[in-house]
């Protein structure tokens, strides 16, 4: 059964390996993370390590049977004065259509709420991007806008946590 964790140090060459294994997949639905992301990923990981410890995102992987990185679920932007976060996910190609991001994103919710003190999340997917916008849908997000990203038209969501504070 997969696990989430919040990201930490030790995570990095398997995270390196999800991104890089992933790359070609997650392009055909988001922007590239450039070959610079790749070339400079140690700098990077530390980079959000150090965000993490500031409070100012909250990134987390999801570990699949056999320890491999399965997906990402990361709040990003906390915003202290609102209690708000952007939520961002993606799912290896193979662990993709299995329930995972729902699953994740539930729990990431949950954890939001209880151990980070959040009381909204937003998030942001084109509007082509059915998976994406069915996951939302499953846990609780509801499109609040429409605009354009990256020239594509896309969709704003948002989520209450009130019901999850503890």
């Amino acid at each position: 059964m997969p696990t989430l964790e919040r990201l930490r140090a030790d995570h990095a060459e398997a995270l390196f390996a999800f991104e890089r294994d992933n790359r070609a997949y997650f392009a055909r639905t988001v922007p590239d993370r450039g070959d610079a992301y790749f070339a400079h990923f140690a700098d990077r990981h530390g980079a959000l390590l150090a965000e993490q410890e500031e409070g100012v995102c909250h990134f987390h992987v999801v570990l699949g049977d056999a320890g491999e990185i399965a997906a990402r679920v990361n709040l990003v932007d906390v915003d202290p004065a609102d209690g708000s976060a952007e939520l961002g996910y993606r799912v290896a190609e193979r662990y993709a259509g299995r329930g995972l991001a729902t699953a994740a994103v539930r729990e990431v919710c949950g954890a939001a709420a209880a151990a980070y003190g959040l009381r909204a999340l937003t998030a942001v997917t084109h509007e082509d991007h059915l998976a994406s916008r069915r996951v939302l849908e499953r846990t609780g997000f509801t499109a609040t806008g429409r605009f354009l990203l990256d020239g594509r038209p896309a969709v704003r969501h948002r989520r209450s946590l009130e019901g999850l504070l503890p």
